[in-house]
């Protein structure tokens, strides 16, 4: 089956992100990518002139479905109904199956250089989700939620679903109450 360039470059990029997300940026190489992408490396190469490249289209790729999520999550309501709606749909985001912890914070872990694009994206991108819960919440409260946030996807990893991120709706409850 051909496929379009465009369609080969989000081919590799779908088949990147599984490997960069579940098995680490750092480990796995070019030819790993190629090789499950089912491309030539050059056909690879041809898309993305380096590894480089490559990682920073997935985590901008990541970040275009990360804020479409986010926006979905935060469409209808009253902004209190919005955070609530956003924090129920992070629970249901953060299960084993599909979630291995959040991947800018992955990125920027595995990425420590700030002049990397990868690493400039996924700190962007984390730049909006608060940018986007201050316009929910105002400033102190704002902030309060993306720790909270945050927090459930640290804690999910080492503890699960059932450790400490099972009380992020009922703490978001309480401020959302206390708040008003």
């Amino acid at each position: 089956m051909r496929r379009s360039a465009a369609e080969t470059r989000e081919h590799v990029l779908s088949v990147a992100h599984e490997l960069f997300y579940w098995h680490s940026i750092k480990g796995t190489g070019v030819d790993t990518v190629a090789a499950e992408a089912g491309v030539a490396p050059t056909t690879l190469y041809r898309l993305f002139a380096s590894k480089d490249d490559l990682v920073a289209a997935y985590v901008e790729r990541a970040s275009g479905h990360y804020k479409q999520w986010f926006t979905d999550a935060t469409a209808d309501g009253t902004p209190d109904d919005r955070v609530r709606s956003l924090f129920d749909a992070l629970i249901e985001q953060v299960q084993p199956e599909q979630c291995r912890g959040c991947p800018f914070l992955m990125a920027i872990a595995e990425l420590p250089d700030a002049s990397a694009r990868a690493h400039a994206i996924a700190v962007e991108t984390k730049a909006w989700v608060r940018a986007r819960m201050h316009e929910l919440a105002g400033d102190v409260l704002a902030d309060q939620l993306v720790l909270i946030m945050e927090g459930v996807y640290a804690s999910v990893q080492a503890l699960g679903v059932d450790g400490p991120a099972r009380q992020a709706r009922a703490l978001v409850e309480n401020l959302l109450t206390a708040a008003r």
